[in-house]
């Protein structure tokens, strides 16, 4: 599960691996705006959160860092609601993992300043999603790409084969498999 913690927008994103292979299960948004009270908007993203959690019983929880701006108020807001998503996520035994913004996008495109566009361009390419469920907030593909860069973070399954720790370890393994570059 994928989580992009927001005031008042919050965006969720479930994926499902199954046999080394990513599928978007869903996305979605929690939406605070209609919460006056800060405390009122943090109660229920602790209940959606925990409900989402219920419903698709994740095996871990990747979340979106902060982004240090300049407004120190909206950081101090924004952490309150990733600290409340994170409670809700210890509360169900959830494993959580961070990440920075700039390593979700370079691992989703390469480009650590990728735009949101085209973070989630990427993302419809890569879990093959229609255009009738991209949805109108960035914020739930924002969290569908923590849960995907957090799939990659992982790496592949154990396929029982032998591990290598780089391409250098690989050719140092097989040296009878590796072609010399000499001509015989």
């Amino acid at each position: 599960m994928g989580i992009d913690p927001g005031t008042n927008i919050m965006g969720y994103g479930i994926i499902r691996v199954k046999d080394g292979k990513v599928q978007m299960e869903t996305m979605g948004i929690i939406d605070l705006r209609k919460f006056g009270d800060a405390y009122l908007k943090l109660g229920h993203i602790f209940e959606r959160v925990t409900g989402i959690i219920e419903s698709y019983m994740p095996d871990e929880v990747a979340i979106e860092a902060p982004f240090f701006g300049k407004n120190v108020q909206s950081m101090l807001k924004l952490g309150r609601a990733q600290g409340v998503a994170i409670a809700a996520a210890i509360e169900r035994s959830v494993p959580i993992h961070e990440y920075a913004p700039m390593k979700i996008k370079m691992a989703l495109t390469g480009n650590g300043n990728a735009s949101k566009e085209q973070v989630a361009g990427m993302l419809q390419r890569l879990l093959h999603i229609p255009d009738s469920e991209m949805g109108k907030f960035m914020d739930a593909t924002d969290a569908l790409a923590a849960a995907y860069c957090h799939f990659l973070q992982m790496g592949v399954p154990d396929s029982g084969g032998p591990h290598y720790k780089g391409w250098k370890d690989f050719v140092n393994k097989n040296q009878d498999k590796v072609w010399s570059g000499k001509k015989s």
